[in-house]
């Protein structure tokens, strides 16, 4: 019997790690991916929900028909509980064991940061589909009668790219609806100085942010935490108030609740994994994208937290595929990759315009690192995410 290959995860992280341990191993391994959601969701085309130029069905794929195309089992349930001393993992549609498990969960809003975040709560967040669809609707009142809009990320935040994307998309579709000069729009944002993106920011990129919000009429404050959201306010806790009619708050994210329940996280439910992203104490469990945790390489005055999303994710869960062929070759594990040592790729779209973000490195020290503003980049994400799902239609995790 051919040794038994557990995911957790049907998304960036997971059907990549998958995907590409199957195509290593085709029949010397038996993979099966366990998901709570049976589609693949392109998370970057989030921002282009609340204006209508996405919806739920444009950007996601389901996955079940895929995998089985590859001869990968799927499991449409919740990892509940993973016992690695047993080598199972407790599902709402029963037990599973494995030989190897990959942990790829991703994350959950931690809107408990703040009083005045979450579903419930008094301002929006995209970070999620369901979220992105409630901003949506709030969007199509908002527009009917307007005020002042403020988009932030709170102290912890880490996505800090889609906060920017939101509020450039924003002001341009502030512009098309004739609103520009009448709603005053803001951008708040625990980072220290404009594009920091959690990354430590890039040469010329604070003057290039500061461009992009002088030509859009964005108002931004940086280098403060959020007290709480209050119906049409955002308290700071310097003592400053931003009225609002609607807001997009960027939370922190913390792991899954599987993580949690099985005490295999950091106080924030992320997982301390080795370079070669097995986790310190079991070498046959895994732990790629969002799930493993990342240290950051600065001390703020507020916290700013790192990206995990997209190409790192990847990264990290080909590096683990990679490793867990080899183990079952009865090889060592030796392909590595340090987080700060994957190169930083992302486009910054801006409703019409956008920037390029190249480096050699996510985290400083770098030898070389790149924006490119210009439109092209609004074009260039608007074809990436048509190549990308087409990509996860057909299960071709193992291209770029």
């Amino acid at each position: 019997m051919a040794p038994k290959a557990l995911v957790l995860g049907g998304n960036f992280a997971g059907l990549t790690a998958a995907l590409s341990l199957k195509r290593e191993l085709d029949a010397d391994v038996d993979v099966t991916v366990i998901s709570k959601s049976d589609r693949f969701v392109f998370n970057p085309s989030l921002i282009w929900v609340p204006f209508g130029k996405r919806t739920a069905r444009d950007i996601s794929v389901p996955i079940a028909r895929m995998l089985d195309e590859h001869d990968v089992d799927f499991i449409h349930g919740q990892a509940m509980r993973i016992d690695p001393s047993a080598r199972t993992v407790e599902s709402s549609r029963g037990t599973q064991d494995y030989d190897y498990l990959v942990i790829a969960t991703g994350y959950l809003n931690d809107f408990d940061v703040i009083p005045g975040l979450g579903p419930e709560g008094n301002a929006y967040s995209i970070t999620a589909l369901e979220g992105a669809i409630d901003a949506a609707e709030g969007w199509a009142r908002f527009v009917n009668d307007p005020g002042p809009v403020v988009v932030g990320a709170t102290q912890g935040a880490a996505c800090f790219g889609a906060a920017y994307e939101f509020v450039f998309n924003v002001a341009y579709q502030l512009k098309r609806h004739g609103l520009q000069k009448r709603v005053p729009l803001h951008y708040i944002s625990a980072e220290p100085f404009p594009g920091h993106f959690g990354i430590g920011g890039l040469t010329g990129g604070e003057k290039m942010l500061d461009l992009f919000f002088k030509m859009t009429g964005v108002r931004a404050v940086f280098d403060v935490a959020m007290e709480e959201v209050v119906p049409g306010e955002v308290h700071l806790t310097d003592g400053r108030t931003f009225p609002f009619r609607y807001a997009m708050i960027v939370p922190p994210f913390v792991g899954a609740d599987v993580v949690k329940a099985s005490g295999l996280g950091n106080p924030r439910g992320f997982i301390d994994v080795k370079d070669t992203y097995q986790t310190l104490a079991h070498p046959n469990v895994y732990a790629v994208g969002i799930a493993a945790a990342v240290n950051a390489p600065w001390h703020t005055a507020n916290a700013v937290g790192v990206p995990k999303t997209g190409f790192p994710s990847e990264t990290m869960a080909r590096v683990a595929a990679t490793n867990i062929a080899s183990q079952i070759r009865g090889e060592e594990p030796t392909r590595e990759e340090n987080f700060a040592d994957i190169p930083a790729v992302c486009v910054m779209d801006a409703g019409n315009n956008g920037v390029a973000i190249l480096a050699d490195r996510m985290l400083p020290p770098r030898k070389w690192g790149v924006m490119i503003p210009g439109p092209q980049n609004h074009l260039g994400k608007l074809a990436f995410e048509r190549y990308y799902l087409w990509k996860v239609r057909k299960g071709y995790m193992q291209l770029p």
